[in-house]
């Protein structure tokens, strides 16, 4: 679809039950059209290195996929793939008749003042809601797919992509940030090149899962009971990783809104639910991915920043970039042991 159909569809379509549309949501990849009780996900037709979604078979393929794969978690949330049909004077979803033009997925719509992300800036998480996203979480793995195979010297060069974004911040936000991606990824290179054996171990040891891959707050609802959203779709090896990078990820961004309390709730919750961590090396490895985690933050905001329409919104990631620049030095200077 374009974004005219979208348009169209939004303001004279049929959707399958009568419905007000409250909002539209925008994404690089996705338009998401939320209505009184439902929402629907509409992909963009776009390709990217690490996404396909650029004919009408690819993007009907993902849509199924991430039905499958989110039913593993949320099987109330996620409904079903709905053809998007276009006649001489309509666009419909799920209905009627006409041509084929794309696809959407159809979900139950959730309160959105109960997003995680929500609540952490409202001071409302409370330990009882860690413990049971720990023991969600943990239940998941447990049964995920086990991956034998994978290429564990990727993460090389996914940390290392942030120096592409050196000169940029170093303009933006000072050159002292600039040195430091320099240093973090002397660092990182380092770090991997003494844990190689520690990897490779987890990896045949099944501690590599098929989990979320995007495991952070505002992917999780809390209703109250945790539910976790929006699984990676697009590329398997985003999804397939070390749990314990999982993990990581969730308690870098619980540190990012200054709970580092719940962080190491989180963390101790879930290794009682299930123990992926038996060794100081394997903790050391938890802290470099939240170093990864961040630097993956900075690099998207970095680019956010890029391709900002106004100074307002360039000014809002280049803040959030420094903010994650600035948690990966605590990280490194508090709890990394090389």
């Amino acid at each position: 679809m374009t974004i005219d159909q979208i348009t169209d569809l939004i303001s004279f379509g049929e959707f399958p039950e009568e419905s007000e549309i409250h909002e539209l949501i925008e994404t690089h990849i996705s338009w998401v059209i939320m209505c009184d009780r439902f929402v629907y996900k509409i992909k963009k037709p776009v390709k990217y290195s690490f996404l396909d979604f650029s004919t009408i078979d690819l993007r009907r393929f993902y849509c199924y996929r991430e039905l499958e794969l989110n039913k593993r978690l949320t099987k109330h949330v996620y409904l079903e793939v709905v053809p998007i049909r276009e006649t001489n004077t309509q666009i419909m979803i799920g209905k009627g008749e006409g041509k084929i033009i794309d696809y959407a997925l159809k979900m139950h719509k959730l309160e959105t003042e109960r997003r995680m992300d929500k609540l952490l800036v409202k001071g409302v998480v409370r330990g009882g809601d860690i413990k049971n996203l720990a023991e969600v979480i943990a239940e998941f793995h447990k049964n995920a797919t086990v991956i034998y195979q994978k290429d564990i010297h990727d993460l090389r060069q996914k940390f290392n992509d942030l120096f592409e974004e050196r000169d940029y911040l170093a303009a933006q936000i000072g050159d002292s940030f600039g040195h430091f991606i320099e240093e973090a990824v002397a660092l990182s290179d380092s770090f991997l090149n003494s844990n190689r054996e520690l990897i490779t171990f987890r990896l045949r040891n099944g501690m590599y899962r098929d989990g979320h891959g995007d495991l952070h707050s505002r992917n999780i609802f809390l209703v109250p009971q945790p539910v976790p959203f929006d699984c990676i779709e697009f590329n398997d090896d985003f999804r397939q990783i070390d749990v314990l990078n999982e993990v990581a990820f969730l308690c870098m961004d619980l540190d990012a809104f200054r709970f580092p309390d719940l962080s190491e709730q989180f963390l101790k919750d879930y290794l009682q639910f299930f123990p992926a961590m038996a060794s100081k090396k394997d903790r050391q490895l938890f802290v470099y991915y939240k170093i990864y985690r961040a630097n993956v933050r900075a690099k998207v905001n970095s680019l956010r920043a890029k391709s900002a329409t106004s100074p307002e919104e360039k000014n809002k990631a280049l803040a959030a970039s420094e903010k994650y620049l600035d948690l990966m030095k605590d990280y490194i200077k508090t709890q990394l042991i090389i």
